[in-house]
């Protein structure tokens, strides 16, 4: 007999984040319908409380992603997942950033090198030491390599392709908030729910424009 996967979560302020940020491409009734397909109509008009109390099951959050792609095909939840993301990094980093040293002045003037190693290290300690997800950092010369090990976006999903697209959306716009305006690639190369060891998005350090 299969013995059942363990659950692991989000504190309810990230939850909250996550369905302020899918509100505001959606629309209200988007995301209600969203939660529906999703089998989650309890978060319809109750979205978390602002608190760090670790209670948003990561299977909820890939679901909620699943039923994007169910509700507006492949293609179109792609977009509306990197869009999320997008939006996902300015509740953030207004939740956040304050306690990671990110919106400081002495962060703001280091050199643009400085402030990825020193960015990406912050974003990924809020990570591992406030959720049950797991980031691993590799760096070298050309790129930055993401590597999610407990990843709560595709959890315990099966496709064909990577789908967390919500996670590269939330790092493309933090890269551009970083660099103050500036493009980078990023692109999710493997993913657990294709039957990857880890979910793993890599970023090229010099940007695109």
């Amino acid at each position: 007999m299969k013995a059942p996967a363990p659950t692991y979560f989000y504190p309810n302020r990230m939850g909250r984040i996550i369905l302020l940020a899918l509100e505001e491409v959606l629309g209200r009734n988007g995301v209600n319908a969203v939660l529906n397909l999703a089998s989650l109509p309890d978060y319809i008009g109750h979205y978390p409380p602002h608190n760090q109390d670790l209670s948003l099951p990561f299977e909820h959050i890939s679901r909620m992603q699943g039923a994007l792609e169910d509700a507006y095909g492949p293609r179109g939840g792609r977009g509306l997942a990197l869009q999320t993301g997008r939006a996902c990094f300015k509740y953030g980093l207004r939740e956040f950033g304050p306690g990671l040293g990110l919106t400081d002045l002495a962060f703001r003037l280091l050199p643009l090198p400085a402030k990825l190693k020193v960015g990406s290290e912050a974003f990924a300690g809020l990570f591992n030491l406030g959720t049950d997800q797991r980031v691993r950092l590799e760096t070298d010369e050309k790129f930055i390599h993401w590597h999610i090990a407990r990843c709560p976006l595709c959890w315990e999903r099966k496709t064909d392709s990577p789908c967390c697209h919500l996670a590269v959306g939330l790092l493309q716009e933090a890269l551009y908030w970083i660099s103050g305006g500036k493009y980078f690639l990023v692109e999710e190369t493997s993913c657990i729910a294709c039957g990857d060891s880890a979910c793993t998005i890599v970023i090229e350090q010099t940007p695109i424009n």
